[in-house]
């Protein structure tokens, strides 16, 4: 007994262009973290003015090193064809992830902010956008894992999936899908506000995702090894972990909420002094990011 997936995975058409339901759901997506970030990060001190000059650099650089990777990994198949570079058919979730981080840091090097407060506000909210991002891989077929006999399994039947039609296939999908919200569940009611230094609730979400994508990764059957049996997600997550392991070991440590109060807020605030000078300026008040 398997799990049939028969929904067609266009939404609709517009003449000759098919709009899939991962397409809706990636945009639903990038709008829960804006509409996450303004909402936790007005109670942190970071205006919306400053939300919305930050998030085109960090979405704009999620697409382009997204497919920057997938490319690189696929090259056998682009050097045939470089025209298809150009285009959407094709994203990483690591290189959406790292492309995010990248735009988000120049913006705030750009503005002199300090970048640790800003993502350890955002990364509860990111993880619960990527688990938004994949029900759409669930119903497109994409990232699909190897055959399997398992009860469990997804066998998709509609001509339009990614996946392999008919056949009987781990719901990798799915899993990570439900690791997500699990790194969610401890990002935001276990860690949240408990750990310093600033940067460490950051750390502590790319380490638990990494895990769970280098496990996951094991099952996937629609990519390649590229190096001893391992692929290149895999060699991503393992750097990751290289990071930010050493870094939650030796740099993080545990508070005491009650000891703290507000310290997500007290943070962005005192971190904030005399780098937005326009802020205090202006009204007299204390600086905030943005």
């Amino acid at each position: 007994m398997s799990i049939v997936i028969g929904i067609d995975p266009v939404a609709f058409t517009i003449g000759s262009l098919s709009i899939r339901w991962y397409g809706i759901l990636v945009v639903l997506a990038v709008l829960f973290i804006c509409l996450w970030v303004w909402q936790v990060g007005k109670r942190a001190g970071i205006t919306s003015n400053f939300i919305l000059s930050a998030a085109p650099w960090a979405i704009v650089s999620a697409i382009v090193v997204s497919r920057l990777i997938h490319v690189v990994d696929r090259l056998d198949i682009y050097m045939s064809d470089p025209r298809a570079i150009i285009g959407f058919q094709g994203m990483t979730i690591f290189g959406a992830i790292l492309g995010a981080i990248l735009g988000a840091w120049i913006y705030c090097r750009v503005r002199r902010v300090p970048f640790a407060p800003l993502v350890d506000v955002a990364v509860p909210g990111v993880i619960l956008a990527q688990a938004i991002g994949r029900v759409g891989c669930n119903i497109n077929g994409c990232c699909y894992g190897q055959p399997t006999s398992l009860p469990w399994a997804y066998v998709y039947m509609n001509p339009n999936t990614a996946a392999p039609l008919g056949v009987a296939v781990h719901p990798t999908q799915l899993y990570e899908l439900l690791w997500d919200i699990t790194v969610f569940a401890l990002l935001f009611w276990v860690f949240r506000g408990h750990l310093r230094p600033k940067g460490s609730l950051f750390a502590m979400y790319l380490a638990l995702y990494s895990i769970g994508a280098f496990g996951i990764r094991f099952l996937r059957g629609d990519t390649h090894p590229i190096f001893g049996g391992i692929h290149e997600g895999q060699i991503i997550a393992l750097c990751m972990l290289a990071i930010t392991v050493p870094f939650l070991i030796w740099k993080t440590r545990w508070v005491s909420k009650q000891v703290e109060p507000n310290a997500e807020s007290q943070d962005l605030n005192n971190t904030t002094g005399g780098f937005s000078a326009e802020a205090s300026m202006s009204n007299g008040s204390e600086p905030k990011l943005g």
